[in-house]
């Protein structure tokens, strides 16, 4: 499987994002999260296994189906902001990439989706399970947990993200826990492609 370079990637963001301040907000986003992952494979002898230029790839482009989600007015459809994963599952369908790099896409939300959650949430979805299964699948999703978008852009500790995803269910945490025990916890101190960004504890 052929795997798109950083700058075949970025041209991507370009191409699909509606507005510069889209690409800049998505793009950045994708570059700290790929950040965090290489610090934790390079922190863990236990994750060389893993294809760390497949981890690149799924990081840099994990959320390229946020773009969908921008109104003609320029504002987020936040509503439906679930839904982003399949949208970027669908661009790079569109764009010829093969179904391992699609589920990077669709299966990094949250620390995993499953046909329960769309069911009982009534959530916007197919009533499917999207659930990380590799081991780059699980790292991507894991190192996304630890920033956010919002403004001002953030980091999370992983003690927050925690107390975050418990509003889903004790089954969230435990899911979490596991992650970070496979993973590591990464420091959030170490420069990072963001600028204005703060760690909140």
């Amino acid at each position: 499987m052929r795997i798109p370079g950083p700058e075949e990637i970025r041209a991507l963001h370009e191409k699909h994002a509606p507005t510069a301040e889209a690409f800049t907000l998505v793009h950045t986003h994708c570059e700290i999260v790929w950040s965090v992952a290489e610090q934790l494979l390079r922190a863990a002898p236990h994750l060389a296994h893993l294809d760390a230029e497949l981890v690149r790839a799924g990081c840099l482009l994990h959320d390229i189906g946020v773009y969908r989600l921008y109104g003609d007015d320029g504002r987020l459809d936040y509503g439906n902001y679930i839904r982003h994963g399949l949208l970027g599952h669908e661009i790079l369908e569109n764009e010829g990439f093969p179904e391992p790099m699609r589920r990077f896409c669709s299966h990094h939300t949250g620390v995993g989706v499953t046909k329960d959650d769309v069911l009982r949430q009534g959530l916007p979805l197919p009533p499917a399970d999207y659930l990380a299964v590799t081991g780059e699948e699980k790292l991507v999703m894991y190192a996304d947990k630890f920033h956010s978008k919002s403004r001002p852009s953030s980091f999370l500790s992983p003690d927050e993200y925690a107390a975050h995803v418990r509003r889903f269910g004790e089954e969230k945490v435990t899911a979490f826990q596991a992650l970070r025990t496979e993973f590591g916890d990464p420091d959030l101190d170490r420069p990072v492609p963001c600028a204005g960004s703060s760690v909140r504890r």
